[in-house]
C-alpha cells in the first residue's frame, strides 16, 4: 500500500478565504499549551498519528507481526489491537493520551503553570473574530506601547456597549468577553490572556501608586475557580483613598462603579500592576491646568471645548444641546458645577467655573460621575427632599423606601440586594445604605445603615 501523502501550507494572516480561516483554527487549537493551546489539542494531535500509524502497520505488517503472537511489547505505540482498543508501550500511560509531552511538541518541559487548571475566565489563547490574525506571539514579543488614557478609553467603550459575560464567546474586537478578556483588551495584549497569565505582562506597585489604567488582580493558584478576578483601577474616588473607580467584566455584563479598595471579596489577597508597555505619553492625565483664566463668560478658547468633551463624557451630556464648543456658555457652567457637586464640594468649590482640582478629576477620570437626575434638569437642586427618617425602619413599606433602593442600584449600591428593591424596608435596605455612607467616608453612628438628611442629598444628587 502507498503512504499516503499529505500537503500542508501556512495561512496568510490577513486572509479572510474559509481554508485559511479554518487552518489558522486549527493552528490556535494546536498551540503549545504555554503559549495558549489547549491540553485536548495535543492529545488529539497525538491520536491522529497514532491511529495513521497503526493503519499503516495493519496493512503492510501484517505477517511481521503474526510471527510473534502475543509478544505485546513489539506493538508500536498506540497500534490497534484485532478487539478495536489500542496500546501504550509504556504502561502507565493511558492508551487515549498517547505518548508523554517531549520539548520536540512543547519547545520545553511541561510546568505545573503550563497546564490548564480549569479557570472561571477560560484559558489562554488567540485573538477570536474580527481581530485574529494567526496565533498569539510569546512574551518575549515586544508589547504594544499604549497609554492610561488610552487604556481608560478602551474600558469605556465595553461599558458603553455594554458587553455581556462569557467565558467562551468573543466580542467583535476578537477579545473573550470575561474579566481576563476585559483587561487584555484595554491593554491591547495581543491575545486573550487569564488570571494566572495577565501578571507577566505587568509590573508589581504598591497600592498607593495606583494611577488609571493599571490593575487589581488576584489569581488563586490552588483553585482558580474560588474567587480568581481582575479589575482596572479608574482612579480614587475619595481624599482617604478607600474607594475607587473600578471598570470590570462581570455578570451581567461590563460594569463601571465605585468599589472598596481592593474588592468586595479577597481585598487583601489582591495585588496591583502596571502595564510593562505603558507609554511615557499617558495623555490626557498628564496634561496640567491651564488656569481659571482659561473659562468664564467671554472666553472663547480649545480648553473650553475639551473641558465640554470631558464633561459630556462624565454624565454631562444632558446639559449640552449641541456639542460642546470653544465660547464659554451657561451649558458648561451648569455642567462643570453638578461635576463639582457630585463630588461633595459646596460653595465656591461648586460654583461652575473649573480649578485645579476640578481639572484633575475630569483630566484622570477620577471622582464620581455627574448624577442622572430624575427631572432631567441639570441643576441639583432639582433632587427631591428628605421625607423624613421616621419612612426608613423595620416594618415600614412605603414608596420613599422603593426610590431609595432604586437610586442605591443607580450608583452602585445593590450588592446586598438578592431581589428587589421593593417598598418594604429590609436590612439588605440598611446593609446598602450603610455601604454607601462608609463609601462618603463616613464612620460610626454617621454610617449606620439609615439614611439622614445628608445621606439622602448626596445619594440624589
Amino acid at each position: 500500500m502507498t503512504v499516503p501523502a499529505f500537503e500542508e501550507y501556512v495561512p496568510a494572516g490577513d486572509c479572510t478565504c474559509a481554508g485559511c480561516a479554518a487552518q489558522r483554527r486549527s493552528a490556535a487549537s494546536a498551540l503549545p499549551m504555554r503559549y495558549g493551546g489547549h491540553p485536548a489539542a495535543h492529545g488529539a494531535r497525538r491520536a491522529l498519528v497514532l491511529v495513521t500509524a497503526a493503519g499503516v502497520v495493519l496493512s503492510t505488517g501484517v505477517a511481521e507481526a503474526a510471527s510473534a503472537p502475543g509478544d505485546r511489547a513489539a506493538e508500536p505505540t498506540g497500534a490497534a489491537r484485532a478487539d478495536g482498543t489500542t496500546v501504550s508501550v509504556d504502561p502507565g500511560i493511558p492508551a487515549d493520551e498517547g505518548a508523554p509531552l517531549t520539548p520536540a511538541d512543547e519547545g520545553a518541559p511541561l510546568t505545573p503553570a503550563d497546564r490548564d487548571p480549569g479557570s472561571p475566565q477560560g484559558g489562554p489563547g488567540p485573538l477570536r473574530g474580527a481581530g485574529a490574525s494567526g496565533p498569539p506571539s510569546s512574551i518575549g514579543t515586544t508589547l504594544r506601547k499604549t497609554s492610561r488614557a488610552a487604556i481608560i478609553d478602551r474600558a469605556k467603550k465595553w461599558v458603553s456597549a455594554p458587553v455581556p459575560y462569557s467565558m467562551s464567546k468573543y466580542w467583535s474586537d476578537g477579545y473573550r468577553e470575561d474579566c481576563s478578556g476585559y483587561v487584555s483588551m484595554a491593554w491591547k495584549l495581543p491575545g486573550n490572556e487569564w488570571t494566572g497569565s495577565l501578571a507577566k505582562y505587568g509590573t508589581k506597585i504598591a497600592r498607593a501608586k495606583l494611577q488609571p489604567g493599571d490593575i487589581l488582580l488576584f489569581h488563586n493558584p490552588a483553585d482558580p475557580t474560588k474567587g480568581s478576578h481582575v479589575t482596572i483601577f479608574g482612579g480614587w474616588t475619595d481624599k482617604t483613598h478607600t474607594h475607587y473607580t473600578a471598570y470590570e467584566q462581570v455578570k451581567p455584563h461590563t460594569r463601571k462603579q465605585t468599589t472598596p479598595m481592593a474588592y468586595w471579596t479577597n481585598s487583601g489577597k489582591y495585588v496591583a500592576y502596571r502595564y510593562k508597555a505603558l507609554s511615557s505619553d499617558s495623555g490626557v492625565s498628564t496634561k496640567a491646568f491651564p488656569g481659571a483664566g482659561k473659562f468664564g463668560p467671554g472666553i472663547n478658547s480649545t480648553y473650553v471645548t475639551q473641558l465640554g468633551k470631558m464633561l459630556v463624557d462624565r454624565g454631562g451630556k444632558r446639559f449640552y444641546k449641541v456639542d460642546p464648543g470653544p465660547g464659554w456658555g451657561e451649558a458648561d457652567r451648569r455642567a462643570t458645577r453638578a461635576f463639582q457637586e457630585a463630588q461633595g464640594w459646596k460653595g465656591k468649590e461648586a460654583d461652575g467655573i473649573p480649578g485645579a482640582h476640578t481639572w484633575r478629576h475630569l483630566a484622570n477620570g477620577t471622582g464620581r460621575d455627574i448624577p442622572a437626575t430624575r427631572s432631567g434638569q441639570g441643576d441639583s437642586n432639582s433632587a427631591s427632599k428628605f421625607p423624613g427618617r421616621g419612612h426608613f425602619r423595620p416594618g415600614r413599606s412605603n414608596s420613599h423606601v422603593d426610590r431609595l433602593g432604586k437610586q442605591l442600584v443607580k450608583k452602585g449600591y445593590a450588592k446586598h440586594y438578592l431581589s428587589g428593591p421593593g417598598p418594604r424596608w429590609t436590612e439588605a435596605d440598611r446593609r446598602n445604605v450603610e455601604a454607601f455612607q462608609r463609601a462618603q467616608g463616613w464612620r460610626g453612628g454617621a454610617a449606620d445603615g439609615y439614611p439622614g438628611p445628608e445621606t439622602w442629598r448626596r445619594l440624589f444628587a
